[in-house]
């Protein structure tokens, strides 16, 4: 006699949540030409156009257009590169310091609680963009998580992008 534990889909111990609108992020085809990079062409932009918080030397910051969470920061490299050990040592140390100064200015300005830090290198790896490097930096709260994103295929954010981005940039330069 077959248990109803062992039918597929049938919540185990992991407690799987099935979220099948996601399957255009890992089908084929969903990868921008190298030449239609939004990494890329964001540089040649207003820094209000392409979300861009900071520009340094070898990387910047800018928000993401699609945030998991407000005030979601992305990373990158301006050189045009797929994955972290192609990133030469100057790059590695300026995407750290970034990162670094980044987490200061968004703990500061949106008193986030914590912050989960990524890279997703490859398609397979889960990287919406993966031609071009680009590091996560999803700031936290207490009670952040909901099921609305699972539900209602709805993020809740509370503030426009665009107000975040001011707050951010502004604030970079005063925070130590």
């Amino acid at each position: 006699m077959e248990m109803s534990s062992d039918l597929p889909g049938v919540p185990n111990a992991f407690q799987h949540l099935w979220t099948p609108h996601r399957l255009v992020y890992i089908q084929n085809g969903q990868q921008p030409a190298d030449e239609d990079c939004p990494f890329c062409l964001a540089p040649d932009k207003p820094d209000e156009e392409s979300l861009i918080v900071f520009r340094g030397v070898h990387a910047y910051a800018l928000l993401n257009l699609f945030p998991y969470n407000s005030g979601h920061l992305l990373v990158c490299p301006y050189r045009h590169i797929s994955t972290y050990d192609l990133a030469t040592p100057e790059e590695v140390a300026e995407i750290g310091a970034i990162t670094q100064h980044a987490m200061k200015v968004v703990r500061t300005v949106s008193k986030a609680h914590g912050f989960n830090i990524g890279l997703n290198q490859g398609e397979v790896a889960g990287a919406g963009i993966a031609s071009h490097l680009h590091q996560h930096i999803v700031p936290r709260w207490a009670n952040d998580a909901n099921f609305f994103p699972i539900i209602a295929e709805t993020k809740a954010l509370p503030r426009l992008l665009g107000e975040v981005r001011k707050d951010i940039a502004e604030a970079w330069s005063t925070v130590s």
